[in-house]
């Protein structure tokens, strides 16, 4: 296991010959599956042998808890990075109006990589979508020479952070 917990199943739907089909309902989990989930948030690089302990559990059923918590798509073990000490110093939401269809324009917004979160919204903007950019020459291009020229995008308003104040990726197990 490496690095923190962070939850990025896919929270849309399934397609079936073009209509959306609803999404299946997902595994109830139990006090066992919150603890570990919980535990691993805080270390998830914590050994099966610690885990096991912590949780009730023996080494082989916490490793199967834990295997059967990625396969559902509840829960990734992945390593979480601080954009800013690897050289990206400029982040940004950006709030897009959109015509036509919004699923196909978050999915291809989605492909971007400078793209790490997008959102079909309700409210003042059709899109949500975070960027992370090297610098503010980047942005520009970005929001520009890409986002705003992207068939489906009528406008694009870019809300530029300037703290970051909060980010916890420890919710769904209280």
């Amino acid at each position: 296991m490496s690095g923190g917990t962070r939850s990025t199943a896919p929270r849309g739907r399934g397609e079936r010959n073009g209509r959306a089909m609803p999404r299946p309902a997902p595994p109830a989990l139990d006090e066992i599956d919150k603890a570990v989930v919980r535990a691993l948030q805080v270390d998830g690089r914590m050994s099966y042998a610690k885990l096991g302990p912590k949780v009730g559990l023996s080494q082989a059923a916490v490793r199967q808890r834990v295997q059967r918590l990625i396969d559902s798509g509840i829960m990734q073990v992945v390593a979480v990075t601080d954009p800013l000490s690897v050289g990206f110093t400029v982040q940004a939401m950006i709030g897009i109006r959109a015509d036509g269809d919004l699923r196909a324009l978050a999915s291809s917004l989605g492909d971007l990589p400078e793209i790490d979160y997008v959102i079909i919204a309700s409210g003042g903007f059709d899109l949500l979508v975070e960027v992370i950019c090297e610098d503010a020459d980047q942005l520009m291009v970005l929001t520009n020479d890409v986002i705003r020229a992207t068939p489906g995008v009528r406008s694009a308003e870019v809300f530029t952070y300037l703290d970051l104040v909060k980010q916890t990726y420890s919710w769904g197990t209280r």
